[in-house]
């Protein structure tokens, strides 16, 4: 399923955030004090460890392994998780992954 199948262009016409790029197109909303990303992964994706402000992800298609704290659970479609504020983790992301994300952080994603 192409990113443009599953992303209707009510989202594909927002915001692309410049740090995503391929294999990784992120579309964002910005709030004034948060951002609501969706994400859709073209290749598999390992994203090394970091710290941030909080974060909600839910898995719309595919498949997250997250390590949170020396913990790892996969998520896979349907399933949400919470990532505290400070809290050190690291994701891999499968190949046709589709995620909404939201952070409780105004800077996350720019404009390209």
């Amino acid at each position: 399923m192409t990113q443009e199948r599953f992303f209707p262009s009510i989202i594909t016409g927002l915001p692309r955030a410049d740090e995503a790029g391929d294999p990784v197109r992120t579309y964002f909303l910005q709030g004034e004090r948060m951002q609501i990303a969706f994400a859709a992964f073209d290749e598999d994706v390992s994203a090394p460890e970091e710290a941030h402000p909080a974060q909600w992800i839910a898995v719309l298609e595919g498949e997250v392994e997250l390590t949170i704290a020396g913990t790892t659970t996969v998520y896979r479609k349907g399933g949400a998780y919470f990532i505290p504020a400070g809290v050190p983790h690291a994701a891999r992301i499968k190949k046709g992954s589709r995620l909404l994300d939201v952070f409780d952080q105004v800077d996350r994603f720019r404009a390209q």
